[in-house]
């Protein structure tokens, strides 16, 4: 138990010292590098952590196995005849007693019956059994019976020394893997708000030109173009959830704290994911790919395979862009992935062909935050996400009475913004006959 003391110890300490960092953080500093290397300490702490206290509990486990086998039994009929009051000695002596007391009793019992004795006269009369004769014993009582049968069914027999082993495993439930971030612009900003100027319209006028002819006029003239800006603001929101937990469930449970915490960095993240593809705009939410205007749309045209390359031409032209992704629900590529020709060969290789998934040469990101029979092609390039705060957990009992009732509040937070550089990059596509 000191060595887990002194572990513990140690993450306390350390957890402190990335809190303080934190806390610089926010006042300008930057200890990224300082709070990386903590952190792996604290990750290394904690295993150690789980063995510590996994081998204390082998060890209480084994000492309570001990004492249960080793405990004194009474009222043992002993080989001698008599019942030892005091029950057989402890230990490996005392169970090899108990064994041949309950042999020899009831072995006893049955050869000295009445009924065997008799039976086995009737047909061994001179202790020799006939090859001809059919035996068939009768049902024999043995003396004195077994009044209780012990078994490892029941709760108050054998069964109350049955202990469940546990086999550590612990199967959360599934969980979609959020992937625009992997295809997106990553920024960090230490502002509140982000700022970007896009172009809203060009007029390209450029021409060749003759040269002037005369002094007057519009001769020799050159074209007029023309172009418009926008300034956009971003503004970072804060997504964030906490659960509440007993001190005693996260100290005496050595994973849950790591598993709500693992549980609440995927929540965040999976609503930042939302938040990118279909935010709205209105309240905190931010405006996600699916509400920026400029956006452009391919209607339903033959089939899937036609309406999504026609698609990939918009980001070229008009969009001025190369696609980089394909975003589609998983059913949608499931259809997708299905088709086959006039031989029922399948288009994109069939079960066996393996590596990354790919239409009309560019990778395919199944996002269930898309809904079915629509789906997206573009240059990702041009959506951007900055980091203002990445994800940090934090633990305090000072939300409501949870201090005097020995609770805690579990909250996990990100702060970060998100924009679409040049919407006409990208095309939604109806995929829907």
């Amino acid at each position: 138990m000191p060595k887990l003391v002194e572990l513990t110890n140690a993450i306390a300490e350390k957890s402190e010292q990335v809190q303080a960092l934190y806390d610089e953080e926010d006042a300008g500093a930057d200890h990224r590098e300082t709070i990386s290397g903590l952190n792996r300490e604290i990750e290394e702490l904690e295993k150690r952590a789980l063995d510590a206290k996994a081998h204390e509990e082998r060890r209480a486990e084994n000492d309570r196995r001990l004492e249960r086998y080793t405990r004194p039994v009474t009222g043992i009929a002993l080989p001698n005849g008599r019942a030892d009051a005091d029950g057989p000695p402890p230990g490996r002596a005392g169970a090899k007693a108990i064994e041949e007391a309950v042999r020899i009793t009831l072995g006893q019992r049955f050869v000295e019956s009445a009924e065997w004795t008799g039976y086995l006269k009737s047909v061994a009369p001179n202790g020799q059994v006939s090859p001809s004769t059919a035996i068939t014993s009768p049902k024999l009582v043995v003396p004195g019976g077994i009044k209780t049968l012990i078994t490892g069914a029941g709760a108050t027999s054998g069964g109350a020394f049955t202990v469940a082993q546990d086999s550590g495993i612990y199967e959360p439930l599934g969980r979609r893997t959020p992937s625009l971030r992997d295809i997106v612009t990553v920024r960090t900003t230490t502002s509140d708000a982000v700022e970007f100027v896009k172009m809203l319209t060009r007029v390209d006028a450029a021409a060749v030109v003759a040269e002037a002819t005369a002094t007057a006029g519009a001769s020799g003239t050159k074209p007029e173009g023309g172009m418009t800006f926008e300034r956009v603001t971003a503004v970072v929101r804060t997504i964030a959830e906490w659960v509440p937990a007993t001190k005693r469930a996260i100290a005496d449970a050595g994973q849950l704290r790591g598993i709500i915490d693992d549980e609440l960095r995927a929540d965040v993240a999976d609503e930042l994911n939302d938040e990118m593809l279909n935010g709205d705009g209105t309240g905190e939410h931010l405006v996600g790919l699916a509400n920026t205007s400029g956006t452009q749309t391919q209607a339903w045209d033959t089939n899937l395979l036609t309406t999504t390359r026609k698609a990939r031409t918009k980001v070229r032209v008009p969009g001025r862009s190369q696609a980089t992704a394909y975003v589609l629900n998983p059913t949608d590529w499931e259809a997708l992935d299905l088709l086959q020709d006039n031989e029922a060969r399948y288009y994109f290789g069939g079960p066996m062909v393996l590596g990354t998934p790919r239409l009309w040469g560019l990778p395919v990101v199944e996002e269930e935050a898309q809904a079915a029979g629509a789906g997206w092609v573009g240059d990702f390039r041009k959506a951007v996400l900055w980091d203002r705060q990445e994800t940090m957990v934090s633990v305090s009992d000072s939300h409501a009475d949870f201090f005097i009732r020995n609770m805690v509040a579990v909250l996990a937070e990100l702060r970060a913004t998100f924009g679409v550089t040049r919407p006409a990059a990208f095309v939604e596509m109806d995929l829907t006959a």
